[in-house]
């Protein structure tokens, strides 16, 4: 049974202790949340020079992305369940430590197998960052204050976003690609003390793990991603392929069956009870496959087919990746008035057709004019998306449950981040090629037509969510 409340963000009671400046705690979550969301996308200008330094195939430089997504989606449930159950703030601050070591790593890497291994250790340490520093934001800001700070939140993640090609382009072109790494050493190192000092503990309902969720749901994932990945090289029909993607089904299918018998659930899926958090977790999904598996392939255009370099090709991409941090903010204020349904509906609206305009103006000469509308359309969708969803997700839970809700919808993204990469990276692969200019777009403009069609789903779904007075938080 579902019951009607006010539509607005609520947050676990904060518990007792002296208050920190409201911008020491924004920094204190801002900064590791900054550097999670960078190394999303930081490697993606940068992918092309790895390959030629590294001699790595197409399928090793989707599992440099991969790996950390895979392994970020993988523990975030897991990761917010240990921080209900030994504290949020100590596992926020052992995340920042696990992330700043593996960059270390990444930077050292000579082979794509050390490269990729070491990103997966940062996804592990990205999935105790990401959703506690919402629970911990939310824990830290008085009600009045709440809404706005989700916004800059958002923002935050959108400057991440927005700066990680960027930042990836210009370390690639002017020191080293390894440099994309290493740069986060120093702000971990300045992240680990500023969150210890700023944050206070705080804990949720204290559960039993649930080690076989784990398993069930990361090795369906990782299976059925894996398929995907390797599809178009090794065929649709092979063994390998194959049985790789019934082991994800069925072992997914496990998960879901188990989270519903076992009395400690990572996911509890009385969750989904409610209109709002099942119908947001399915516009992220969507959200994510369609977005970044096209900018995966949409930020290598500008080199393997204009022939720029890291920079350059960064440069360009600037209206897109830099308006999220514009309108995620802006959503946040707006949220309230108008209804995360109209805002995140809006917001994917427009990243479909901005995604269906640049498929229609790709070519082997396009001029880069013929891009900023729908790259600044695409910005401004991704942006109105982002800030409503993560309202929605916190205000459609009880207060005891935000962590585990916020680390379900990070999962949801992550596993579409991961999945876009793939199922848009096979497109390209069945229909071009890194040969030429002209085989790469061949190959770049269906994929960019699927993720256009998988966000414009997404946004139709979005119009189903609760009006702006309402929301349904399960009982």
């Amino acid at each position: 049974m579902t019951t009607a409340v006010q539509a607005t963000p609520v947050a676990p009671p904060r518990r007792a202790a002296r208050p920190r400046p409201f911008a020491a705690v924004l920094a204190a979550v801002g900064i590791p949340m900054f550097m999670v969301t960078l190394d999303n996308l930081v490697v993606t200008n940068a992918l092309p020079v790895i390959k030629s330094d590294m001699q790595a195939s197409l399928s090793d430089l989707q599992w440099v992305v991969n790996a950390y997504t895979l392994a970020f989606a993988s523990l975030l449930l897991t990761a917010s369940a240990i921080g209900d159950r030994i504290g949020r703030r100590r596992t926020f601050l052992a995340g920042i430590g696990l992330f700043t070591i593996a960059s270390l790593v990444c930077g050292l890497a000579t082979e794509p197998w050390q490269l990729i291994t070491a990103r997966a250790f940062q996804g592990l340490g990205g999935a105790m960052v990401m959703p506690l520093s919402l629970t911990l934001l939310a824990d830290a800001v008085p009600a009045r204050l709440r809404n706005a700070a989700i916004g800059i939140w958002g923002g935050i993640s959108g400057l991440g976003v927005a700066a990680g090609p960027v930042v990836g382009g210009a370390v690639a072109e002017g020191l080293d690609w390894h440099w994309i790494f290493w740069l986060n050493v120093p702000v971990g190192i300045v992240a680990i003390p500023l969150a210890a000092w700023a944050l206070g503990e705080s804990r949720g309902s204290a559960s039993r793990f649930d080690p076989l969720g784990l398993v069930l749901s990361s090795g369906g994932v990782l299976a059925a991603v894996w398929g995907i990945v390797h599809g178009a090289d090794d065929g649709w029909t092979s063994a390998e392929v194959l049985g790789s993607l019934l082991a994800g089904v069925v072992l997914l299918v496990a998960f879901v069956l188990w989270e519903r018998r076992t009395s400690s659930p990572m996911l509890p899926m009385g969750l989904f009870r409610s209109r709002s958090f099942s119908l947001v977790n399915v516009a992220s999904f969507t959200f994510s496959l369609g977005a970044f598996g096209s900018v995966f392939l949409l930020a290598q255009f500008f080199q393997v087919v204009q022939g720029l370099n890291p920079l350059q090709a960064g440069l360009r991409t600037m209206p897109w990746t830099m308006a999220p941090m514009v309108f995620a903010p802006l959503a946040g204020l707006l949220v309230g008035r108008v209804g995360a349904r109209t805002l995140i509906s809006l917001g994917q609206g427009s990243l479909a057709i901005a995604l269906g305009w640049i498929a229609l103006r790709a070519g082997a000469d396009t001029a880069y004019g013929d891009f900023v509308v729908p790259f600044l359309l695409a910005g401004a969708g991704m942006g109105l998306a982002l800030t409503p969803t993560s309202a929605t997700v916190l205000g459609s839970v009880r207060p005891e449950s935000t962590g585990v809700a916020s680390g379900t919808n990070n999962t949801v993204r992550e596993i579409g981040v991961a999945m876009g990469v793939a199922v848009l990276s096979s497109v390209f692969a069945a229909h071009g090629s890194y040969v030429s200019p002209q085989s790469y777009v061949d190959g770049l403009i269906p994929a960019v037509w699927v993720g256009a069609a998988v966000v414009g789903v997404g946004a139709v779904l979005a119009l189903l969510l609760p009006g702006r007075r309402h929301v349904e938080v399960p009982q």
